[in-house]
């Protein structure tokens, strides 16, 4: 694969976890204490509740929970695209809910890759040209590379051949997968995937899923929420969120929803 193994952060600035000084094992991702509360009309609903959790480097972690359980906010939180009411979030060293508007941008562009349920392809733009965007938006290799490492990117996910169609000439699986290249544009150490397989037949799900384990195995982080068990089943690990609380989580293929996991740990 062209993918580089993802750089670890330096494990200088981030203040020791819940367990002490690990500064050998630091956690890619680390949230603590992160709570979201949204106000409404009918008065103030949290989406998240006092999210501790980590995940480490290389980690494919599955998070499944009904519709509104704060899958989707938990992805934006990690992101950087929404703020936590309460609590830290940190990627690598980067204390994500304290930066700017300004650097969150810089900072997303080239450290997260978001892969969402409805693609978000620009309509206007080709293939080819959606994959360069995030090149372009950071300033990531010359104009001249930008499309080489584009058609690249399009091969490893089978669709160089349509690099210059409009996303609306290709099927949503195959924009799925122009997506996902999309998110991998900058090389970034950590891919958050938000229902990646919620709109795809289940033929091409599992396609995405086995393009995911292979970009573990080349060193990125994968967090996916997702409403599909079987999926969730075979990741490294699994949580469980219900009404934006952690109620559980296990690298066991074994855990069933609804009802408390058959080897629960903690989710920190």
């Amino acid at each position: 694969m062209i993918l580089n193994r993802s750089r670890r952060g330096s494990a200088t600035t981030m203040p020791p976890g819940p367990s002490g000084d690990r500064a050998l094992a630091r956690p890619l991702v680390s949230l603590r204490g992160v709570t979201k509360c949204f106000v409404t009309p009918a008065g103030p609903f949290y989406a998240l509740r006092g999210i501790d959790l980590e995940i480490g480097q290389g980690g494919f972690v599955a998070v499944v929970g009904k519709s509104g359980s704060g899958k989707s906010t938990l992805i934006n939180m990690i992101a950087g695209i929404d703020r936590p009411t309460e609590g830290e979030v940190w990627v690598q060293d980067t204390p994500v809910h304290k930066l700017s508007e300004n650097r969150l941008a810089r900072w997303r562009g080239r450290t997260v890759g978001v892969v969402f349920q409805f693609f978000q392809l620009l309509p206007t733009l080709t293939v080819v040209e959606n994959v360069m965007l995030p090149m372009d938006f950071c300033h990531v290799h010359s104009p001249a590379e930008r499309r080489t490492r584009a058609m690249a990117l399009l091969s490893e996910v089978e669709m160089a051949e349509h690099a210059d169609k409009l996303p609306v000439a290709i099927s949503g699986g195959e924009q799925q997968r122009v997506a996902i290249a999309r998110a991998l544009a900058n090389d970034p150490p950590l891919v958050l995937a938000d229902e990646p397989t919620g709109n795809l037949d289940s033929k091409t799900a599992q396609a995405v899923f086995a393009l995911f384990a292979r970009l573990v195995a080349a060193g990125k982080t994968i967090l996916m929420a997702t409403h599909d068990l079987d999926l969730a089943a075979r990741a490294q690990r699994r949580l469980i969120l219900v009404d934006g609380e952690l109620v559980g989580g296990s690298s066991l293929a074994t855990v069933s929803m609804p009802g408390p996991p058959a080897a629960a740990e903690t989710a920190s």
